[in-house]
């Protein structure tokens, strides 16, 4: 294949993914956007293993052939449950990618028609290596804690912001030295020093940023591979790893606004939040049973379901579409309220949905129907805490405080579907729990949603 073929070939691909990101705005564009992607994908991984430069040979296909096995095992077994630990794994990768190409280049000699070429490729072999190992063990941990591996709990080490910053400058330092020809030891030392920094960052993050940290992950492999795109001279890694660095950090910025939170206070594990006491929580927490429940969505004309991540752990997405159409045939009004947050991962209560076929009209945002609580007879709320947390408005010392959520408690009457009585992932207490108009529906949430199906008449 010739160069000009190639560079086509790299231009087709990038208006694929271009399409791709366009696509996935909204649910009924987002399967053709994915389509968009994998054709984008399989051009541009045909064009470069047929491109100039490249020797086929038998290690090349040997690691082709047992990536793409284990990727089709992986997408075949994996749930849609679990898509949240399997894209901070993908992460991780593409740091360890970027960490092993900047350490090869660094290892085979060069010749720069002059000393500025040299310095700027050397430079781009730092900051490759650098993005790459804090997005590997940022990506490990990440990965580890969301799928219960790990406490979720924030690790708060005495003194981290300075330690943080001290690993910063010193990796800054070795990189002034590495340029000026001090030898491969300070790519080394600053590697490691790399993959502890983003050990740490991850690990001083608690449960309730983690949709916010997936994100920013996303971003640090994006940047990763655009950094190896400057080393490579590959235009197309470098214009996807700029788009993927980009939408990572809008969508970081996105998931920041939803929860009132500045983007350094979350990477930086909780810089500047509130230390004050919680308000106290007066009441009790009431259950309800099957019978119960029953009855009340049986009289009520107007019900909201808001998904949480409960839902996905129990896998109840199909019994709560089934529940959707049974009440909506009886001539109800159903709809969903969905937070921006919901979940371990931005948009995986719109994925489950939409994999369980419930209709993408009743499916809406925060903003779009969080003024109609106070009108609505029924909310059923399925495994969720700080996103229907009325503590974020009430209470000014809470972690949450001032983060927009779901003001679920204004309907007539709320049944919570949970587990028990703990605090759940963030572990943070809710009010919401307490009040009067609200009963709690213990129990997993599809045996639960399993046994008020039937009560439906």
């Amino acid at each position: 294949m010739s160069y000009e073929f190639q560079t086509a070939a790299y231009i087709a691909a990038t208006v694929l993914f271009i399409l791709a990101l366009g696509g996935l705005k909204n649910q009924e564009s987002a399967k053709r956007a994915v389509w968009f992607g994998i054709i984008g994908m399989a051009i541009a991984f045909i064009a470069t293993i047929f491109g100039p430069g490249v020797t086929i040979d038998a290690v090349l296909i040997l690691t082709v052939g047992i990536g793409a096995v284990i990727g089709v095992i992986v997408a075949q077994r994996v749930e849609m449950t679990g898509m949240p630990e399997l894209v901070a794994a993908l992460h991780s990768f593409v740091g360890l990618a970027a960490v092993f190409i900047g350490l090869n280049s660094d290892m085979t000699a060069h010749d720069f028609p002059s000393y500025a070429e040299q310095i700027i490729h050397e430079v781009e072999i730092f900051l490759g290596v650098f993005i790459g190992a804090i997005t590997f063990t940022g990506s490990i941990i990440a990965y580890g804690k969301l799928s219960g591996r790990i406490d979720g709990k924030a690790l708060i080490l005495p003194a981290r912001h300075l330690w943080n910053i001290s690993m910063v400058l010193a990796s800054l330092v070795l990189m002034i030295l590495y340029i000026q020809g001090a030898g491969s030891w300070t790519l080394y030392l600053m590697t490691l020093i790399a993959l502890v920094i983003g050990a740490h960052l991850v690990m001083a993050i608690g449960g309730g940023d983690m949709p916010v940290v997936v994100s920013m992950l996303n971003s640090y492999s994006g940047w990763a591979a655009a950094a190896t795109g400057f080393l490579l001279g590959n235009d197309l890694l470098i214009v996807t790893g700029a788009l993927v660095g980009s939408s990572g950090a809008i969508l970081s910025y996105i998931m920041c606004v939803a929860m009132n939170r500045k983007f350094l206070s979350v990477i930086l594990g909780g810089f500047g939040t509130t230390s004050g006491p919680a308000m106290e929580v007066d009441g009790e927490m009431i259950a309800i049973d099957a019978d119960g429940v029953a009855a009340a969505l049986n009289d009520a004309d107007t019900v909201i379901i808001v998904p949480g991540y409960g839902m996905a752990v129990a896998q109840a997405q199909q019994t709560v579409a089934e529940l959707t159409q049974r009440l909506r045939s009886k001539g109800k009004t159903v709809r969903f309220g969905i937070h921006p947050v919901a979940g371990r991962l931005p948009g995986h209560m719109n994925v489950l949905l939409a994999e369980a076929k419930v209709p993408y009209d009743i499916v809406l945002e925060m903003d779009e129907i969080n003024d109609d609580f106070p009108q609505t007879d029924v909310i059923i709320v399925i495994g969720s805490n700080d996103i229907v947390n009325p503590a974020a408005q009430e209470d000014p010392n809470s972690p949450i405080a001032g983060m927009p959520v779901l003001e679920v408690w204004k309907a007539k009457q709320v049944f919570v579907s949970k587990r028990g009585q703990g605090t759940g992932y963030s572990g943070i207490e809710n009010p919401l729990f307490y009040k009067e108009n609200t009963r709690m529906f213990y129990g997993d949430a599809k045996k639960s949603l399993d046994e008020l199906l039937p009560k439906i008449d």
